[in-house]
């Protein structure tokens, strides 16, 4: 979690080992359209402490997926223009199918369990928080 501006070389370089014959790399950026409105920027705020325990969380178990894949994942807060990374994920592996599904599982799992809400500013009108998804606890993870 962090307030600065994500590099997505810096997350790339956290990555990566001899063995490894692959490297899938994901970056959220902020867009500026949504549902047919445009976009000037966003706003990502969150409960810090806890999202940094859920995020380490989904990295381990997205570690434990690839059969221990090296793994960087970076999320951002703050306000964000329009083409600014909101969340970075690096993960290299031996092969590329452990490297593409450890990647996606942690963007699909950040958007289900991370507490983190974000509030789109519109051009044309207020800005509007988004319809996310509640975390879930650990009781539910089994």
């Amino acid at each position: 979690m962090t307030r600065e501006s994500i590099d997505p070389g810096a997350v790339l370089a956290r990555v990566g080992r001899p063995g490894d014959g692959a490297v899938a790399f994901f970056a959220g950026v902020v867009r500026n359209e949504n549902e047919g409105r445009a976009v000037s920027g966003m706003e990502y705020e969150g409960y810090d402490e806890m999202a940094r325990e859920e995020l380490a969380a989904i990295v381990a178990e997205a570690a434990e997926r690839a059969g221990g894949g090296r793994i960087a994942a970076v999320h951002r807060l703050g306000s964000l223009a329009v083409g600014e990374v909101s969340v970075a994920i690096a993960v290299s592996a031996p092969h590329r199918a452990e490297a593409f599904d450890a990647a996606r599982y942690i963007i699909e799992q950040i958007k289900k369990r991370l507490p983190v809400w974000k509030r789109e500013h519109y051009l044309d009108r207020d800005a509007e928080w988004l319809e996310g998804h509640l975390p879930v606890v650990e009781a539910e993870r089994g």
